[in-house]
């Protein structure tokens, strides 16, 4: 068929056919190459939101306390809060309160653990006198917790000890020695390590040294 062509037209029909393959293996690569790349950003999209999900699962799993609230509230039971809930918190979960319910002895601002009982005081109870009958731990142990900025400050006349790992700023700054910036320190120290384990520990705080430990090692507690 091409010896009908002169050798310049064989030439040029020659180039042709050579671009044409080039252009078609050109694009049949270009276009697998391009579909594996899809494919490899959609397993690792996929993979990406698995772990997101496990981590989040994870992390709602940790920061959960349990909590069981019972009395004068309209939903009694089970509730599931975030770590770092009061009482208040607890109420709201539980439905919230009663026409008849008593909180006047309730502290509210309560932080609670996990595995705690609480029972809202209704006012035709009689047994309810303080917040000892009212907050039970895992234990059914009483808890007596005042965290009342207004009463803390007769906290060194009182029989209860300040809880180092529940108090306010307010509440750490009547103990003698501590001033508002050594009670900020405080708290500071609580929240990026976690709750002191025993009195000691509050040593571990920057400006508590050993002779301001023995001034207030008796008026503190971790429980």
């Amino acid at each position: 068929m091409l010896e009908n062509f002169s050798l310049n037209q064989k030439r040029i029909i020659i180039i042709v056919g050579i671009i044409v393959t080039i252009g078609i293996i050109y694009f049949i690569y270009n276009n697998i190459g391009n579909n594996n790349v899809d494919q490899l950003d959609d397993n690792m999209l996929i993979q990406n939101n698995n772990i997101n999900e496990i981590a989040s699962d994870s992390a709602e799993t940790e920061e959960k306390i349990i909590i069981h609230v019972t009395g004068a509230v309209k939903t009694p039971g089970i509730v599931k809060l975030d770590d770092g809930s009061r009482i208040e918190d607890a109420i709201e979960a539980a439905g919230g309160l009663t026409e008849d319910a008593d909180i006047s002895n309730v502290n509210l601002a309560y932080v609670l653990d996990d595995g705690t009982k609480i029972k809202i005081p209704s006012l035709s109870d009689e047994d309810i006198n303080n917040e000892e009958d009212i907050i039970t731990d895992e234990s059914g142990e009483g808890i007596i917790e005042e965290i009342d900025s207004t009463s803390s400050s007769n906290s060194q006349n009182s029989t209860s000890n300040i809880n180092i790992n529940k108090a306010t700023e307010a509440e750490l700054d009547t103990l003698p020695g501590i001033g508002p910036s050594l009670a900020s320190k405080i708290i500071e120290y609580r929240e990026q390590n976690g709750k002191f384990s025993s009195i000691e520990d509050i040593k571990n705080v920057s400006g508590i040294g050993d002779s301001k430990f023995e001034e207030i090692k008796d008026l503190i507690s971790v429980k």
